[in-house]
């Protein structure tokens, strides 16, 4: 009786110390899984850029009325052909990526994607300059010219096939921490619904 007493409390003990082994064994593993799902995401945190060169002719014309109350005796007119070169660039800040880990369910929360971010810088150069002492090419008008031009490429990236290059290399990126996160059983969720795949993570981006 005392041998079979002794037979159930060896294992029992034998039970609860590989319990408590594999315990400590999946809580090691799930905290190596969480430093390297952070380190994972912390390495994607840089800037993607994607650049385009667009090089544009324009011409300017402005007309100064003279006269009276609300007749018009005559105008001077100012012209001028304008070179553009302009290189713009896309370009998505990863460090603007805001996430959640939540090891206790095995799933990282994704609560913010970074928006592109746009910019130009335009040379702009005028030639064929026709202007008169009345009516003369001024700081104002250089400026209100560069503020049109800018404008008007910024609408064109934003029709730019580049523009969907650019949220192709920001996929790229994001697809890392989707991979990783699925190989460690890990889920993968932005504003509440699962991401199954790649293609579910690209139509959150358009």
């Amino acid at each position: 009786m005392k041998f079979i007493l002794f037979v159930v409390l060896v294992a029992v003990a034998f039970y609860g110390v590989s319990s408590w082994l594999k315990s400590r064994q999946d809580e090691g593993r799930l905290i190596e899984q969480t430093s390297l799902l952070q380190k994972q995401i912390e390495h994607t945190s840089k800037l993607v850029v994607t650049e385009i060169q667009y090089a544009k002719v324009f011409s300017y014309e402005n007309t100064r009325q003279f006269g009276w109350d609300y007749w018009d005796v005559f105008g001077v007119p100012k012209r001028a052909l304008i070179i553009s070169e302009a290189k713009a660039q896309i370009s998505y800040d990863l460090r603007q990526l805001k996430y959640e880990l939540d090891p206790e369910n095995k799933t990282i929360h994704l609560t913010q994607l970074p928006p592109p971010e746009i910019s130009i810088n335009p040379d702009i150069r005028f030639y064929d300059v026709k202007d008169y002492p009345l009516n003369k090419f001024s700081a104002q008008d250089y400026n209100k010219v560069k503020k049109g031009i800018t404008e008007k490429i910024r609408m064109e990236v934003l029709a730019d096939p580049e523009m969907n290059n650019a949220q192709n290399r920001l996929l790229s990126e994001l697809s890392n921490i989707y991979v990783l996160s699925k190989s460690m059983g890990w889920r993968l969720v932005y504003n509440g619904e699962n991401i199954n795949s790649t293609k579910e993570l690209k139509s959150f981006l358009d």
